[in-house]
This record gives structure tokens, C-alpha cells and sequence, in this order.
């Protein structure tokens, strides 16, 4: 396993554990929104696509193989793509009211994008 196929690993698994970390809070109503917990929003829990995503990646990530480096680089460019609709959804406005966003809607995304990049870098090679 290489260097780029490790880094892959510790992102997805901090893809996981962010779903778990505060995301945003909104002051005005007392509430804090996790990706899993988001009781008292309309969001839905996008916590759980990112967690089953990451550990898609992540078996992939732990497979050799060009095909499986092909296939990780699908899943991983998607894994971004959510995280940065979670980001956009999470961190607008609305009705007056801006939620302030927490550590753990910013670790999801820059974890994503560093798998991604972790699987540009990988050889894929048997």
C-alpha cells in the first residue's frame, strides 16, 4: 500500500467521524445540527450518505488494482460533490437567520477533497 492509498484511508475515516461533529448552529433557536442529528430542520440526515460513501472508498482504497483505483476515483469525486451540497446547503440563509458554521462541516469537505486528490496520486498498480 502506498503513501497516496494511506492518506486516502485517514480521510475517509475523518469523512466519518466529521458526521458525528457539530456542522452548524443556529443561536436565535437553540440549535445545533449535526450531519446524523438534525432534529427540528427540514435537511434530512446527509451524515449517512457521507458515511456509506466513505467506507465505499475505503474498502477501495484497501483493494489493489487498476480497476478498483478507477471505480475509487468515481466514488470519491462523488463523496466531494455531496460534502460540497451539505456545505452550501447547511451554511445559507434564510429568513434572516445565519447559522454559524462549526468544525465539523469543514473537516467533511477538506477530508473529501483530500481523498479525491489521494486518488489522483495513486498508482492503481497491482
Amino acid at each position: 500500500m502506498n503513501r497516496a492509498n494511506i492518506i486516502g484511508l485517514v480521510s475517509v475515516i475523518v469523512v466519518i467521524v466529521s458526521a458525528f461533529l457539530p456542522w452548524l448552529t443556529i443561536e436565535s433557536k437553540h440549535l445545533a445540527f449535526t450531519g446524523l442529528n438534525t432534529v427540528g430542520s427540514s435537511f434530512g440526515e446527509p451524515g449517512k450518505l457521507n458515511i456509506a460513501v466513505a467506507v465505499m472508498a475505503g474498502v477501495l482504497f484497501a483493494l489493489r488494482g487498476k480497476w478498483f483505483a478507477r471505480i475509487n476515483l468515481f466514488i470519491t469525486a462523488f463523496l466531494v460533490a455531496w460534502t460540497f451540497r451539505n456545505f452550501i446547503l447547511f451554511s445559507r440563509c434564510e429568513m434572516g437567520v445565519c447559522p454559524e458554521r462549526e468544525i465539523g462541516l469543514y473537516l467533511s469537505i477538506l477530508a473529501a477533497i483530500v481523498a479525491f486528490v489521494s486518488v489522483i496520486f495513486s498508482n492503481g498498480k497491482k
